[in-house]
């Protein structure tokens, strides 16, 4: 029975090897591989942290006399108003109310063109909201129900988080058969190969870098010692915006690119297959062996800042600054204990 041709390039490894330049040939290969299609263009779209839970109640949260009320803003963009009343209260008549806010550094006072402002209506909104203003936050509410009855008093506490788009990237790991370990043409293969991957996601504004090229000899079956050169790369999305703006899913400006980044890379592995297979003569020195690229995506925090699904279940996908007690010292995912840690987005224990 004829070998279909993906198995074609696989025994190819045992194929007599055309004459001339391993580098010539592979690079010739590689080139009417990615000529065949150009990247399409990219659209553009702007919205919420992937990992935040939009609701009709996003953008005015109301207090609890039983627990702080968590608030999560995002680092230097506007906060949604935080009202100093309950749920019960939110549409009740409040007689002469009077509003008292006081947070990290005392009492809060609006003035203008300040970072902090409190409305007519006694709510608190923060503008460019930056780490330091993390922290409890405690209303001070006056009211009367009634002009009759006695004035009633309330306090409320919220705990407002500082937080950040998590910094992700897709990372690949590819085979090829390989020149003698040894031998220059891998080196020179290599770059040639970093360099198409390069030209292919330059118009999405991502790039790729070379994290690990290693030779290896492995056995194969009925086949003996094959040459392989494994490469790791990541792709990742440049920030081609002026300053932070919220995302959401894999919808955001960021993500759309490095999502169709993936899908040019996993294109361009797949069409060197199916080049393979249509190939007359021998196979290069040098060439992408079948089924052996892998993808993974991997999530990582800013230093200061960490993922916590059980503490901030509403912001699970979230980089959340590190509370007191806590710290991130680099690109980790989590905060890590701290006992003597007393302030907001630590780096580190001291």
């Amino acid at each position: 029975m004829e070998a279909s041709a993906p198995s074609r390039a696989r025994q190819g490894r045992r194929r007599t090897r055309a004459v001339g330049s391993p580098l010539s040939r592979a690079a010739v290969f590689l080139f009417s591989v990615v000529l065949v299609w150009v990247p399409a263009s990219v659209g553009y779209l702007v919205r919420l942290p992937r990992g935040f839970h939009l609701t009709k109640d996003s953008v005015k949260i109301v207090g609890s006399t039983h627990f702080p009320v968590k608030v999560y803003v995002m680092l230097h963009q506007k906060s949604p108003h935080v009202l100093c009343v309950t749920q019960q209260l939110r549409n009740a008549e409040l007689i002469d109310p009077s509003f008292q806010w006081h947070g990290p550094k005392g009492k809060v006072v609006s003035v203008e063109n300040s970072t902090t402002q409190i409305t007519s209506t006694g709510s608190l909104v923060f503008q460019n909201f930056q780490e330091r203003m993390s922290g409890i936050y405690t209303c001070f509410l006056e009211y009367k129900p009634t002009v009759e009855e006695t004035v009633k008093r309330l306090h409320l506490k919220y705990a407002v988080y500082a937080y950040r788009e998590p910094h992700y990237y897709y990372q690949f790991t590819a085979r090829y058969h390989a020149a003698p370990c040894n031998s220059i043409y891998n080196i020179s293969f290599e770059k040639k190969l970093l360099e198409i991957l390069r030209k292919l996601v330059l118009d999405l504004s991502c790039e790729i870098s070379l994290l690990k090229s290693e030779c290896h000899h492995v056995k194969m079956q009925k086949a003996g010692l094959q040459n392989e050169l494994f490469f790791t790369f990541s792709v990742s999305s440049l920030n081609t915006e002026k300053g932070p703006k919220p995302c959401m899913d894999h919808n955001c400006e960021s993500s759309r690119r490095l999502a169709k980044a993936k899908n040019l890379i996993e294109r361009f592995f797949n069409q060197q297959v199916e080049v393979l297979g249509r190939r007359a003569e021998p196979l290069p020195e040098i060439y992408y062996i079948e089924g052996t690229l892998q993808m993974v995506w991997i999530n990582h925090c800013f230093p200061g800042y960490g993922m916590n699904d059980l503490q901030h279940p509403k912001c699970p996908e979230c980089c959340v600054i590190c509370s007191p007690g806590s710290y991130n010292p680099r690109d980790g995912i989590h905060c890590l204990q701290c006992n003597s840690s007393l302030v907001y987005g630590a780096k580190a224990c001291s």
